[in-house]
């Protein structure tokens, strides 16, 4: 099949265009506001996007009743962030913390989630998550969006700090299929990653 994105035609129930690019991670991003009200959220358009410095960036899509999201409010306020790795045994959490709440609830509380302090940027970390990055904003880019009143924007952070689980760590590696991340699929699916092969890359000795 084949279809124009301008014209949506494909003739599914279901737009498939979040199942073409998959599995995609969750950054599950902790923020505080500028009176200190912490957030938290998980957004699946998110990667690393660079080394040496390492940036990562999330997508920030639509709009929320009250207004802009309160992740990138926050962001725009402080300027600082944290990104918590969401594994599967707190993917019940990761979902909880996704309800489009006012900006003065705090979704680690809503949560059922401890949080444990940074250490050198101010949002909490999410306890019981394997890996968290600390963050600095670097720069926020504004993407067209087919809706006047909706906002896709693009948002860039710097790690500056990086905190992992002694117990992922083996023979100098995370071991990943302890840590057992999830990755979002289409529609409402997800994957659990507990399996993991290795290719090495030719001309690459290690």
């Amino acid at each position: 099949m084949f279809y124009e994105t301008s014209r949506n035609d494909h003739g599914l129930a279901h737009d498939p265009i979040k199942s073409c690019v998959v599995p995609r991670p969750i950054g599950w991003i902790s923020t505080l506001s500028a009176s200190g009200i912490v957030n938290l959220a998980p957004y699946s358009f998110f990667n690393l996007v660079a080394t040496n410095p390492s940036i990562d960036m999330y997508a920030s899509c639509g709009r929320t009743d009250h207004g802009h999201k309160d992740t990138i409010t926050n962001i725009a306020q402080t300027g600082e962030f944290v990104v918590n790795m969401a594994t599967w045994d707190q993917r019940v959490a990761m979902l909880a913390s996704s309800a489009s709440l006012p900006p003065e609830v705090d979704e680690f509380a809503h949560a059922g989630l401890a949080a444990l302090p940074s250490r050198l940027v101010k949002p909490p970390r999410v306890s019981g998550a394997p890996v968290q990055l600390e963050c600095q904003h670097y720069q926020t880019l504004e993407l067209p969006h087919d809706d006047p009143n909706g906002r896709n924007a693009l948002v860039l952070g710097r790690v500056v700090g990086v905190h992992i689980d002694d117990r992922v760590i083996e023979n100098g590696r995370i071991d990943l299929t302890k840590a057992c991340p999830i990755a979002r699929l289409g529609y409402m699916d997800y994957a659990r990653i507990d399996t993991i092969f290795s290719m090495r890359s030719p001309g690459r000795s290690a």
